[in-house]
This record gives C-alpha cells, structure tokens and sequence, in this order.
C-alpha cells in the first residue's frame, strides 16, 4: 500500500479512538503483532489507566504479544509515567500503556514506549505503521509467557524521591490538595507527597473510567472545586491530573489556577538557579514568551520543537537536556525520564517551596515570574481540508510582523503579541493560543482571528 493513500495509526500521543468503533480488536491485534516485530523480543510491560475498556485491552495486548513470542510483564493499573520509568530501568526492552489519555470516557488507546523510556519517535511510528499496512509480522518460535510485575509503582515513587530534597520538604510540613480526576494518579501522587511529610486533601480519588466529576483533561473551567478546597484548607497549592495522568495544573494558595507553562517556568527558573544552571529548555512553539525570559535571565536557551510531547522528549533525548514543558501542564523531568510526569512536577513543586531562603507562598513565586496575559481555545472542524484552509486563511491575513510555519501558524503581531492556530492530533478540532504583555491589543487580536476562522468553517 502507498504510504500516502493509507491513514495515519498515530496521532499526537499513540494511537487512540473510540474503542469498539475506530479502536477494534482486530487493529489492535495486528497493531501488536507490528509493535511486537519492531521490538523484536521482550519482554515487552504492559500497564493500563482506569477506563472501563483498559483491562481488556491490556489482557488482549499481552496475550498478542506472547502469541507472537515475546514475554510480557503486567504492571496493572498505573499511570504512564511509572510505566514509562519501568521501560526505561526496570530491565525491559519497551513498553505499552493502555491510555487515551485526557479524551473522554469511550477512547482508549495504545502508547508504545522505546527501552529508553520515552514515546517511540514519529520515524519509528512509520516504521509500525509500514509493518501494520504490509502484515510482514515476524514470529518468534514458542509462545512468549506473562508475569505479573507489582514493583513499578513503589520503585518509581523511591526514585521520584530521591530527585528532590526530601528532608527539608518534610521539615516544611506542607499542606497540598490534589484532584486525582477519578484517574490513575489516584494509586500513586497522594502517597508522594504523604512520604514527603505532606498533609494531603484527595478530591475525586476513586478511580472511575467515566470521570463522573470533572471529566479526564483537567482546565481552569473545570477546577473550581479544587481551588475552593486549598482556599478553605489554606493549603500551600493544589493539583490537578489528566486521565493518565502525565499533565499537571496548579493553582496557588489563594486558588488562582495557571496554565502549564507559566507554572513550569516557575519550576525551571527554580531548577535553572539550582542544579541545572545553564541547561537548554526544550518546548513546543505554543509556549509562553514567559519561559523565554525566564531562560534568558538565567543564561539559559530554549529549543523550540512541533507540538506534541513526543516531539519535546525526543529531542530533550537528542540534546540531552533535561528541562522540558509544555503549555497543557506536560512538565519533563530529564534527570528521571524525558516524558511528562504530573508526579515529578507535584515533587519539584515542592521542592521549590522548601528550598527558599526566606518563606515564599506558592503566589509570590508566581508574582515574580514577566508578566504576560494569554489565550487558549478550540474549535470543532468538519474536516482536514477546512483544518488547512483555515490555517491558511489566517497566515494571509493583515500584515503581521512575521509567521512562524513549525507547526501551523504562529503570526507575530508585534515583538510581545502572538496568535497561533494549529490542527489538533487528537481530535477533529482547531486550537488556537494567543499571548501578549498588552491585554487590550491581545482581546482585540484574538477577537479578530476568532472571526476569521469561524468565517472559514
């Protein structure tokens, strides 16, 4: 089969669907026997989110993998980052998570991960992608067998640990509220910081696949009741986690909640002053001028990569840096593993609280990072080609100062106003951002831009 007239398996993140329609068994099947022939042995760890479809999906995915002669291990129910970490230390030549991530209640999904520890490469997801079209499996001789590995969880938290300075974290008795989102972080964030001498407030800990709270992709719309929570607990800040829970949003003490960047500036410029001085910042091309600033006050540089965590990891792997971030709250730990981790972020958090000379409240950290005001929307698309002649639409429009074409269009309006607009991955939607150091020409800019992609719908 040509590669251009076949459809992409992987989008963003894996590859993910409405399980039981776009998501078959039988693709997962023959996605499997692709993944089992590009690792070419095992054994291969398996872990799986909290959604209803995840159990079987995991059984299914090992016993494929074994009928094709690899051995697996099932790490059960984790979050992708301890899977990840368990690819990466624990002894494996890759692994799988099953996960849709932050997608609503019927998707799910694959995530293959290299014995690195990070999302195979966009080139080895071709290479899958060529095995699944053209069915050259290979088999290996014998049927591979299955085990359990229950450690991952307890090793990944002992080395999470030992990244911060714990001692002085528990010295601090810090108070921290966490909504778990009916997600997978449940199993594992509260004991983190209860090990580092926490009070913990747990909202939504039961892990439910149908997200009945909030829904699996947290935003500021969706978490007053966590701000509420650290506002009558006067608890130092509070957490919030996706579905699998790879992301991180926070809000400070007084409850004011932040996108990913602005807080994971805050954590670079605490890791950059410390025991990263000088080190390269990987982050996608929608990152806030914020973190660019910050950089430069450190003597710092940022590396600008395509959106999607695969692309920040890979290339914080090529570079060998070991700060990255992304906007939606992806903040990447190099010193653990280069992929998203909403634990390590919640870790340096409070690593960062405990490590000022004088006592600073999560907010006057906050309050000295550059100011700037930000947007962020989407907007459903019928289509590719409506996707594509939108985003073209607003490259030719007016006369901006520049346009940045990395990953759809980035237009500079001047040196401090942007306005981006991309495909999503994932899903059948535009996103657009917007930043500006001047709130009234940012209003304007996005009202302008937003009229113009409805226009083009």
């Amino acid at each position: 089969m040509q590669a251009a007239a076949r459809q992409r398996l992987f989008g963003t993140n894996g590859v993910r669907g409405v399980y039981g329609q776009e998501l078959t068994h039988d693709l997962v099947i023959d996605l499997c026997y692709a993944l089992g022939t590009y690792f070419g042995r095992g054994p291969i760890v398996v872990g799986h989110d909290g959604r209803k479809s995840s159990p079987v999906l995991s059984r299914l995915v090992r016993a494929t993998l074994n009928s094709a002669g690899l051995d697996t291990a099932n790490a059960g129910l984790v979050p992708t980052p301890c899977l990840q970490y368990a690819a990466k230390r624990l002894g494996y030549r890759g692994g799988i998570m099953i996960t849709a991530s932050h997608n609503p209640p019927q998707y799910n999904g694959i995530k293959p991960t290299a014995s690195d520890g990070v999302e195979i490469s966009r080139e080895d997801e071709l290479r899958v992608e060529d095995i699944y079209y053209s069915k050259k499996f290979a088999k290996i001789d014998g049927t591979g067998r299955d085990s359990i590995d229950d450690s991952v969880i307890s090793k990944y938290i002992d080395a999470v640990l030992l990244l911060v300075d714990a001692d002085k974290i528990r010295q601090k008795k810090l108070t921290v509220a966490m909504d778990t989102g009916n997600g997978a972080q449940a199993a594992v964030a509260p004991l983190v910081a209860k090990k580092l001498g926490c009070k913990v407030i747990v909202i939504n800990g039961n892990i439910d696949g149908e997200f009945p709270a909030r829904g699996s992709e947290p935003t500021p719309d969706n978490l007053g009741v966590l701000a509420e929570t650290v506002r009558s607990a006067r608890a130092d800040f509070g957490v919030a986690y996706d579905g699998d829970g790879d992301r991180s949003i926070f809000c400070d003490d007084t409850g004011a909640i932040y996108m990913g960047d602005k807080t994971g500036a805050l954590f670079i410029r605490h890791l950059l002053a410390g025991r990263h001085k000088g080190s390269e910042v990987v982050c996608p091309i929608n990152t806030s001028m914020i973190l660019e600033k910050v950089a430069e006050q450190a003597g710092s540089k940022v590396v600008y990569t395509k959106v999607g965590s695969v692309e920040v990891s890979r290339e914080m792997v090529r570079r060998r840096s070991p700060l990255g971030l992304e906007e939606n709250g992806g903040f990447m730990y190099g010193a653990l593993n280069e992929v998203r981790d909403g634990v390590m972020a919640t870790a340096l958090a409070l690593d960062m609280l405990a490590a000022s000379a004088v006592d600073m409240s999560f907010s006057q950290h906050i309050a000295q990072l550059p100011q700037t005001f930000q947007y962020k929307s989407k907007f459903a698309c019928p289509s590719r080609e409506v996707v594509d002649k939108v985003i073209q639409a607003c490259k030719d429009h007016g006369s901006p100062k520049k346009v940045e074409t990395l990953d759809g269009a980035k237009i500079w309006i001047d040196e401090e106003t942007w306005v981006m607009v991309r495909p999503s991955g994932t899903e059948p939607l535009i996103r657009m951002y917007a930043e500006s150091t001047d709130k009234s020409l940012l209003d304007s800019k996005v009202d302008e831009y937003c009229r113009l992609v409805q226009s083009k719908m």
